[in-house]
């Protein structure tokens, strides 16, 4: 018993390697570099992924972010264990971090697909991954020490620069080369496989003269099973994603690409009702999105309106919505997804939702993010038209400052209008009103108003995992500003919704504005008849 015991022990001394300690330890900084930039990458790709299927990228990126530094604390405590077997505890880490990593992307969002619920996967996957990296270091410590006993400050400075720089290269990676070219999930795949044999190579053999035979055939045959599980992964992950992207949007998915800047989803075609989702969430259906883009564009049109900005809106819906007034002259574009206007062209469904409209000659499309856009002089408009995400996500945050309307007001003629999409008054008062009052400060009157849909035009908060959600019951609430003065909406008492709003209706009940004045727009300026309710 005893015997064994100091077989499985490593030696007192340095142990002997098959290079040169000088090169042994670069070859270990080499992979505290490579595990570094793995375990960075497991990080974002769960940040990504739950901002993706959750929303609110901020709340998502504390969640995993807080979870996982505090787990790396406990990881580090529980490495003291291991430190008396190195070698194996390092292989065995590494390995069970190049598989649940690897594969972390997969089960979160089999879990949202099929389950419903990935709050709590998050949080567990988090937990293990943050454990399994804080036990790294401490580990390979102890194996550099095995290399060299000498300049022990100095090695503790070369395992931390090589951590930063691995860290540094994979923060880069993922959003610049793993996520454009391969993709969530089989961006991890082939990081769990990277980690993997970084860590086999190491262990099996630099330090294969710490070893039992037992230990290093184990570690071989976990070595191999691991790679065929993630390689068999990479090789169904097509196949695995529309399995779950049907789970998710229904079995009438007709589009699904990754653009530029997101993912696109068209669901449906010109014999049924069309959805289309941007990073999962519900922006455009075919059942309501009328309502919604005839109530966004024609009160701001009701005046001088020869020059159009229209400021995101690459599905060309609003666009169709200012062209059918005929003395419009020209409509600008500004979207930052090229994807989305191709599809708006070469999609036959949603070209003809959008009744064709990158087709006519008066629009002109940029590509390029609006805030950024409207800083450089462009000339004035007459109209504009904010059709940009719902406020309530944390990425169009932006867009709906006081720095974003002040950038519109130098972009605006005399007597010029704005027209926002400020979110859902019925559900989120807090939301539209704070939308409204920043808009004040940046010296414009408003003039508030919403139209009722079936749906919410942004899944937003709610569960979008349905693509039939439209049905669900919803308002959108709109703002019309002109510098100065309150502008008059324009309305007319014979026509449809949408219907004005008071702060007083919605303080004492959110569905409180039903109640007030029903107006609806004037038929009269438009170039074709309304479309039917």
């Amino acid at each position: 018993m005893i015997d064994r015991t100091e077989q499985l022990s490593p030696p007192p001394g340095p142990v002997r390697l098959p290079v040169r300690p000088a090169a042994g330890r670069f070859l270990v900084l080499l992979v505290v570099f490579v595990c570094a930039a793995c375990g960075l990458v497991y990080e974002l790709e769960l940040v990504a992924l739950a901002s993706y299927l959750i929303g609110d990228s901020v709340t998502q990126a504390s969640v995993v972010l807080s979870v996982m530094v505090f787990a790396m604390g406990v990881g580090s405590l529980l490495a003291k264990r291991l430190r008396c077997r190195a070698a194996v505890g390092f292989g065995l880490l590494e390995l069970s971090l190049a598989l649940i990593g690897g594969c972390s992307a997969m089960a979160l969002y089999a879990s949202f697909a099929w389950v419903g619920e990935s709050q709590t996967v998050l949080v567990a996957f988090s937990l293990i991954i943050g454990v399994l990296i804080g036990a790294e270091l401490p580990l390979l410590m102890s194996l550099i020490q095995r290399v060299s006993r000498q300049d022990v400050e100095g090695t503790v400075a070369d395992l931390f620069a090589a951590d930063y720089v691995g860290a540094l290269v994979g923060g880069l990676a993922f959003p610049f080369l793993l996520l454009p070219w391969l993709g969530q999930l089989t961006s991890g795949l082939l990081t769990g496989a990277v980690n993997a044999v970084a860590g086999g190579l190491l262990v099996l053999w630099l330090f294969r003269r710490d070893l039992t035979r037992r230990s290093r055939a184990w570690l071989i045959v976990a070595n191999a099973a691991v790679l065929a599980v993630l390689g068999t992964a990479t090789v169904l992950v097509d196949d695995f994603e529309r399995a779950a992207r049907a789970a998710v949007y229904g079995d009438r998915v007709r589009v699904a690409v990754q653009t530029e800047v997101q993912e696109v989803v068209i669901t449906g075609d010109r014999e049924g009702p069309l959805d289309l989702f941007l990073d999962g969430r519900l922006w455009v259906s075919s059942r309501d999105e009328r309502r919604y883009h005839e109530a966004l564009v024609h009160p701001a049109m009701l005046g001088r309106h020869e020059r159009v900005l229209i400021l995101g809106g690459g599905d060309g819906l609003a666009a169709r919505e200012a062209l059918r007034h005929p003395d419009t002259a020209s409509v600008t574009v500004v979207e930052l997804d090229p994807g989305v206007v191709r599809l708006a062209r070469s999609d036959p469904a949603l070209a003809a939702l959008n009744g064709r409209a990158h087709q006519d000659h008066r629009i002109r499309v940029v590509t390029s993010d609006a805030f950024s856009w409207l800083r450089a002089p462009r000339g004035l408009w007459d109209v504009v038209i904010v059709d940009l995400p719902d406020p309530g996500i944390t990425q169009s945050a932006k867009f709906y400052s006081q720095e974003f309307y002040g950038l519109i007001t130098a972009a605006l003629a005399d007597g010029g209008r704005l027209a926002v999409h400020a979110g859902s008054p019925g559900s989120r008062p807090r939301t539209y009103w704070t939308v409204d009052a920043t808009l004040r400060a940046a010296g414009f009157g408003t003039s508030p108003y919403r139209v009722t849909g079936r749906g919410s035009r942004l899944a937003g908060g709610t569960d979008s995992r349905a693509a039939g959600e439209s049905a669900t019951p919803g308002d959108w609430g709109f703002l019309l500003a002109a510098r100065g003065s309150r502008p008059p909406l324009g309305l007319d008492p014979d026509g449809p919704p949408p219907r004005t709003l008071t702060r007083a209706s919605l303080a004492a009940n959110g569905w409180g504005a039903e109640r007030t004045r029903v107006r609806g727009l004037r038929p009269s300026t438009l170039v074709q008849p309304r479309y039917p309710d």
